[in-house]
């Protein structure tokens, strides 16, 4: 058995991008951006009022002012004139400032009367004006790599970049094995379970964007495995459910070896998941997960996510933990190293995390309640309440 670390670097080594392709904004969610993009033009193009009410010069400001109302500019509609002494023009919020004002007065600090309005309080020192390029300046650049999420393509669409450069979207081929399946609707045996892990690992994927391709179950045996594999051509990624073990019926291993996968490693020092095995099918990554529902799950987390950032393009591929302090003690743990679920809260003091009792590899109603991994690296002493810890944030939950 190798060290997590030891296997998640095995995992990454030697993997990158791939390709790039260009695809409309509306469309790149999720995707790793591959080309840096610039603004054509600054943001806000122009200075703009800030709130709804008059624009007006700042020397026309004495207590009591009356100005006479010019006209009128709308968000997407500029007043062609230039302000004058004494005068005003009705704006509102989003539209160019006019020329010759130098600030906007508020709309409840004033009342007006036909065609002129009056200074009703003292207007303070806020300007109300959005001066040109507050937000960012012509030439401004986003950079890559970087994964696009609801803030950068906003901020893409704003600089407007209709098109850009992104990693392709990985396919992942996901195959569950095992006699003793049956997908979720059928009819099973009373010797049988539903199948789970799939659906599981393939939300991961999706919610990553990556593309899952669920495909049939395999039947233990070596002809079935043969046929299953032969569905995954053109993945970039094979993923295996179930079978990776040592057990008489455990094929998978066998038949991945007979399909051409070059074997890294085989069974990492953690727990869930001791059975994984990781390799390559030429250039495309291959994982073997183990069949428990938890199992599967958590090497998910820790495995075929990253290979899966890589893939995206992503530098930084690997999950980040995070600090907390233990809400309850926990015991001491053995020679390999235990992601827990647990239970992570924010506090007024800081983070606190539980652990929950039971930790078995097949409770998913255990896994569905938790937030977190709790992580105990091997031979890990007792811990007490109060000790900091470090722990992985579940995105489900």
């Amino acid at each position: 058995m190798i060290p997590v670390e030891e296997a998640q670097a095995l995992c990454l080594e030697g993997l990158s991008a791939l390709p790039a392709e260009t695809l409309p904004l509306a469309r790149a969610a999720g995707r790793i951006l591959a080309r840096a993009e610039r603004a054509a033009r600054p943001q806000p193009p122009f200075a703009a009022s800030a709130m709804d009410g008059y624009a007006v010069r700042s020397a026309d400001l004495t207590p009591g002012a009356r100005l006479t109302i010019v006209g009128e500019a709308p968000a997407g509609h500029a007043w062609e004139g230039s302000l004058e002494p004494g005068q005003a023009l009705r704006i509102f919020t989003g539209a160019p400032l006019p020329r010759g004002a130098d600030r906007v007065v508020i709309q409840e600090d004033t009342a007006r009367d036909g065609a002129c309005v009056t200074l009703t309080a003292d207007p303070g020192d806020n300007l109300n004006i959005r001066p040109q390029g507050a937000d960012f300046q012509q030439g401004f650049e986003m950079t890559a790599p970087r994964r696009l999420g609801p803030a950068e393509l906003a901020l893409l669409a704003a600089m407007n970049v209709g098109e850009l450069r992104v990693h392709r979207a990985p396919e992942v081929a996901l195959l569950a094995t095992g006699d003793e399946l049956v997908m979720p609707g059928g009819a099973p045996r009373d010797d049988q379970i539903i199948a789970s892990n799939v659906f599981a690992l393939s939300a991961m994927i999706e919610a990553k964007g990556g593309r899952a391709r669920i495909l049939p179950i395999a039947a233990d045996t070596p002809a079935a495995l043969a046929q299953s594999f032969a569905l995954t051509e053109g993945a970039d990624m094979v993923v295996t459910i179930g079978g990776a073990s040592i057990g008489d019926h455990d094929l998978v291993g066998p038949a991945a070896s007979d399909w051409g996968v070059e074997r890294q490693f085989y069974k990492i020092a953690m727990r869930p998941g001791k059975p994984l095995m990781s390799g390559r099918i030429g250039d495309r990554p291959f994982l073997g997960l183990p069949g428990n529902p938890v199992s599967a799950i958590v090497c998910g987390h820790l495995f075929l996510l990253p290979v899966l950032r890589r893939l995206m393009g992503d530098p930084h591929p690997l999950p980040r933990p995070l600090t907390a302090r233990l809400a309850a003690p926990v015991r001491a743990n053995g020679p390999r190293a235990h992601y827990m679920r647990a239970r992570a809260r924010d506090a007024a003091t800081g983070t606190t995390i539980t652990s929950f009792d039971r930790q078995d590899s097949s409770l998913l109603t255990v896994l569905s309640e938790a937030n977190a991994l709790l992580i105990r690296p091997p031979h890990a002493p007792e811990a007490a309440a109060g000790d900091s810890v470090t722990y992985l944030p579940l995105a489900h939950a």
